[in-house]
């Protein structure tokens, strides 16, 4: 495949909803694996619209329920992201513990390719993928924030290994990913945010959005970017980015997709009015656990799960290391 993402070669746009199904099926010029991404996210025949009175419905009970949060928070702010939110509804006592956040070469691995899509996007030429991560990570050292500062700390030897990690996961996506179109409008690290103001934020960053809104209807795709296994918690992530956007603009995506760059293989999910209600009561619920966790006092509830792995409590909870035990054990 080509190496630059910046060419507007004309099947692109198709991919990301220009082009019905029914146009094309497949395009020698592409690999088989972009191709079956082409297949997977491009729009169907039929336009996707929501209902105008279910959506005004979904942000006014989102906005009641907020105002009976206000009454309870006092003059604290809450910031909820889909980390958040996930946090919080899995183990509460590790939930409180992850103000201590530190840096890791995976977690760090995985913002430096983010922030290298990013760049190789909206670039002229045909970038080697080692300069675009170079690019990527002067950038990061460069900024006034904790990574930043992570990566200006690093020796020669683990920028090296940090470097390696970021270079594969950019070459992974230009492999199962096919040219994008700039007539889709690709964006890479979009933020979102609802409401404007308020006690209580919802917030994030989408990896990738491609496309957007015609009139009423809905085009945009939300994709998050993975590497390792599929949990069931990175459909939630996604169904969470969907909600705020409905909320920001008024107009859902059409579809999300968390996409494995390891494997090549995406989790492709359409959005409907269920999954928009039942991403607005999982909202709801971890915005209520935050309140009685941090303003009003009540007791962290351990909740056992795949997160015991790196959790720094596991070395003292039975909880969590009977449950390792039975994974390993391939127990339920």
């Amino acid at each position: 495949m080509p190496g630059t993402f910046g060419n507007s070669w004309w099947w692109c746009a198709g991919w990301v909803g220009s082009l019905a199904m029914a146009d094309i099926e497949s395009t020698p010029a592409l690999s088989p694996l972009q191709n079956k991404t082409l297949g997977l996210l491009r729009r169907a025949p039929d336009p996707v619209v929501f209902d105008t009175a279910f959506i005004a419905s979904l942000r006014a009970d989102i906005i009641e329920a907020f105002e009976q949060f206000h009454e309870r928070l006092g003059d604290e702010t809450i910031f909820i992201s889909k980390h958040r939110l996930s946090s919080v509804l899995g183990c509460e006592v590790q939930h409180l513990l992850d103000d201590n956040f530190e840096w890791s070469p995976a977690v760090a691995g995985g913002q430096v390719a983010h922030r290298a899509v990013q760049l190789m996007v909206n670039w002229r030429g045909d970038p080697a993928p080692a300069d675009v991560i170079d690019e990527a990570l002067a950038r990061l050292a460069n900024e006034d924030t904790s990574i930043g500062d992570w990566i200006a700390g690093l020796s020669e030897a683990d920028l090296a290994d940090l470097r390696g990690f970021a270079v594969d996961k950019l070459i992974k996506f230009q492999e199962c990913f096919p040219p994008l179109d700039r007539r889709a409008a690709p964006t890479v690290e979009s933020s979102v945010r609802w409401p404007l103001e308020g006690p209580i934020v919802l917030s994030g960053k989408v990896d990738l959005t491609l496309g957007r809104p015609a009139g009423a209807e809905s085009r945009k795709v939300l994709i998050d970017l993975k590497t390792g296994w599929v949990s069931p918690r990175h459909r939630e992530d996604l169904r969470f980015y969907a909600l705020v956007e409905t909320l920001r603009t008024q107009i859902p995506p059409r579809k999300l997709a968390s996409f494995y760059l390891d494997a090549g293989e995406p989790v492709v999910e359409d959005v409907n009015e269920r999954v928009l209600l039942t991403a607005s009561r999982r909202m709801l619920d971890g915005v209520n656990a935050e309140i009685e966790l941090r303003i009003e006092g009540r007791e962290p509830v351990k909740r056992p799960g795949t997160s015991c792995r790196w959790c720094p409590l596991q070395p003292e909870c039975a909880e969590g290391q009977s449950y390792l035990a039975d994974r390993e054990a391939g127990r339920d």
